[in-house]
C-alpha cells in the first residue's frame, strides 16, 4: 500500500477534505465572487471559516484573490486553472448525490 505522501488520492484529500472547502469551489465554478456573495451563498459559515478556507485555497494555487480599485476596495476570488481543474470532480459527486443520495 503506498504511503500518503506518494498517494495523488491523500495528497488531493489534504486540500480539498476540510468541511466547506468543496462547496466554495462549487460556488466560485461560476464566475468571480465576492466574500459577501460567497458567505451569503454557504448558509451556517462563519466569516472565520470562509476566510481561512479561501487563504488555504489561495495557497494551494486553487483560488485568486484580486482587489480592485475603488472606494471601497473590491476583493474578489476566482478559480485559477488549477482549482478548474478540480470541476470534472465536482461534476461527478453532483451526479452521485442527484442518482444515490
Amino acid at each position: 500500500m503506498p504511503d500518503q505522501a506518494s498517494c495523488p488520492i491523500a495528497r488531493a484529500a489534504a486540500i480539498v477534505g476540510n468541511r466547506w472547502t468543496l462547496l466554495i469551489m462549487r460556488d466560485l465554478s461560476g464566475g468571480s465572487r465576492r466574500f459577501g456573495e460567497l458567505q451569503a451563498s454557504l448558509a451556517g459559515i462563519s466569516p472565520k471559516t470562509l476566510s481561512d478556507r479561501l487563504k488555504t485555497l489561495e495557497r494551494q494555487g486553487m483560488v485568486r484573490r484580486s482587489e480592485h480599485r475603488g472606494a471601497p476596495v473590491r476583493v474578489t476570488y476566482e478559480l485559477t486553472a488549477k482549482g478548474q481543474g478540480l470541476l470534472p470532480v465536482l461534476q461527478s459527486l453532483r451526479a452521485f448525490g442527484e442518482t444515490y443520495l
